[in-house]
């Protein structure tokens, strides 16, 4: 198992766990995880996500709540409609509240869960 492979793993373990109606940021992930400047590398892992019902991927965004995974969703509206469906609002790719629907893993989950 690459070492990527290892980080992708706890990356969806964390995402696994936002509940319906919040959303999170790549950074707060890649923080929680002891990785704070790997926020990319969240990016990437939600990206090859794709087969994995149990990643709710759309529930993480960039850190100002704007919906940049938006283009591994197939170019569609799929990643807003999906939040729209949970009761986010979403209004010109930006998620309004955002600070109000923040999950924050390192608030959310114990820390000897990484």
């Amino acid at each position: 198992m690459s070492a990527n492979a290892g980080f992708f793993a706890k990356v969806y373990e964390v995402a696994s766990q936002i509940p319906e109606g919040r959303v999170t940021s790549y950074g707060a992930i890649a923080k929680y995880l002891g990785a704070a400047k790997s926020a990319r590398m969240v990016g990437w892992a939600m990206n090859a996500s794709k087969d994995r019902e149990e990643v709710p991927a759309h529930r993480v965004v960039n850190r100002n709540g704007i919906l940049t995974g938006k283009i591994h969703f197939g170019g569609t509206n799929a990643m807003q409609q999906l939040l729209e469906a949970e009761g986010v609002t979403v209004k010109d790719l930006k998620i309004i509240d955002f600070e109000t629907i923040f999950w924050d893993p390192m608030q959310e989950l114990f820390t000897e869960d990484k």
